[in-house]
C-alpha cells in the first residue's frame, strides 16, 4: 500500500469512522495486497474520496486511466447512479482478470466498461466518437510519464464543471526535495506546476494518499 503519513492508531481510527468500506471492496484490497505490486492500488479513503467526489457530481459518465485489479473502479461504480457508466482503461488482461471476478461479484459490474488497450487510444476513439465533453469525472492513476498526455484529453472529454482527478502528484514526498532530479520526479514536477497554472482548471492538490491532485473544468 501507498505511504500512510499518519500514527498507525489515528489511520485506524480514519478507517474506522471515516471509510464505509464493502466487505467485497475490503476482501479485494486484502486479496490486491497479496498479489504483486500491491502499491499500486489506492488506500480506501481515497477509495470513498473519489466515490464522494461522483456523488457530488451527480455523474453519471466516468472514465479511469489506469485500472489494475479494479479496487478504485468498484469504488466508483458503486457511486453512479443504475444507468451511469464508467470506461476503464487498461492494457493487462491479467491485472483486470481480477478486477473482472470481483466486478461479476458485486451488483455493479454491468456499470463499468473495460477496454483493453492503450488508453491514449481508447481516449483519442471517444474524441472521435464525439464524446468530447460528455463526461463528468476522469480518475488518472496510470503511467506517470504520460500524466500531460491522460490529462489534455480528459479535459477535452469532461463537460465543464466535471473534474479529472490524477493520482500519485507528490510521489512519495519527493516533488519537495530539490537534490532528487532523476526523470520521473522532474517529470511530475514540471506536471504539477503546469496545472497549477492551468487557467482553465480551478485545482488543488490534496495530500490524501500520495497526493491526488483534483481539477475543475472551467467554462
Amino acid at each position: 500500500m501507498k505511504a500512510i503519513p499518519l500514527p498507525s492508531a489515528l489511520y485506524e481510527y480514519l478507517l474506522a469512522f471515516g471509510v464505509k468500506e464493502t466487505p467485497l471492496l475490503a476482501e479485494l484490497r486484502h486479496h490486491t495486497a497479496q498479489l504483486d505490486q500491491p502499491q499500486n492500488q489506492i488506500l480506501p479513503e481515497q477509495g470513498q474520496f473519489l466515490a464522494l467526489l461522483v456523488r457530488l457530481l451527480n455523474a453519471r459518465r466516468a472514465i479511469e486511466v489506469g485500472v489494475f485489479r479494479g479496487y478504485s473502479a468498484l469504488w466508483m461504480a458503486q457511486a453512479l447512479p443504475p444507468d451511469g457508466v464508467l470506461i476503464g482503461c487498461d492494457i493487462s488482461p491479467d491485472w483486470t482478470q481480477t478486477a473482472r471476478e470481483f466486478w461479476a461479484r458485486s451488483n455493479v459490474g454491468h456499470k463499468i466498461d473495460l477496454r483493453l488497450a492503450p488508453a491514449l487510444d481508447t481516449l483519442h476513439a471517444l474524441l472521435a466518437q464525439g464524446d468530447a465533453g460528455r463526461f463528468d469525472f476522469v480518475f488518472i492513476d496510470a503511467d506517470k510519464g504520460n500524466n500531460r498526455h491522460y490529462y489534455e484529453l480528459a479535459l477535452q472529454l469532461v463537460r465543464v464543471g466535471g473534474v479529472v482527478v490524477v493520482d500519485n502528484t507528490l510521489r512519495y514526498g519527493r516533488v519537495a526535495d530539490p537534490a532528487l532530479t532523476e526523470p520521473s520526479v522532474v517529470l511530475l514536477r514540471e506536471f504539477n506546476d503546469f496545472v497549477y497554472h492551468d487557467e482553465r482548471v480551478y485545482m488543488m492538490l490534496v495530500p490524501i494518499g500520495d497526493g491526488m491532485t483534483v481539477a475543475i473544468k472551467q467554462g
